[in-house]
């Protein structure tokens, strides 16, 4: 085998592993994940999550954790820390709200 042959197929090992893992974590939140955010004072914040990154609820056509379709999506919620949701400042001018927007 090829030294060039070598690395496609170590990049391509490395896709199919960083899919894998992705795929695997894009699951609902389990119960004791979110009673755990709860415990640690963490609220769900509305518009505030990267494409991908939400927790949860990204509306229609997803199924949750991680499935957001764009950046700063109204009916996307992270946990952040708790009474900070509505003062977190967005790039496009608006803020995190505690209700879908």
């Amino acid at each position: 085998m090829s030294a060039k042959n070598f690395v496609s197929s170590f990049a391509l090992a490395g896709a199919v592993t960083t899919a894998l893992a992705t795929i695997a974590s894009a699951g609902p939140l389990t119960k004791a994940e979110a009673d755990a955010a709860v415990a640690a004072h963490k609220e769900k914040c509305f518009g505030v999550a990267l494409k991908g990154q939400n927790d949860c609820a990204a509306g229609p056509g997803t199924t949750c954790q991680g499935t957001s379709t764009t950046d700063f999506q109204g009916n996307a919620w992270k946990f952040v820390q708790g009474g900070t949701c509505t003062s977190i400042v967005l790039p496009n001018g608006k803020q995190g709200s505690l209700k879908p927007i």
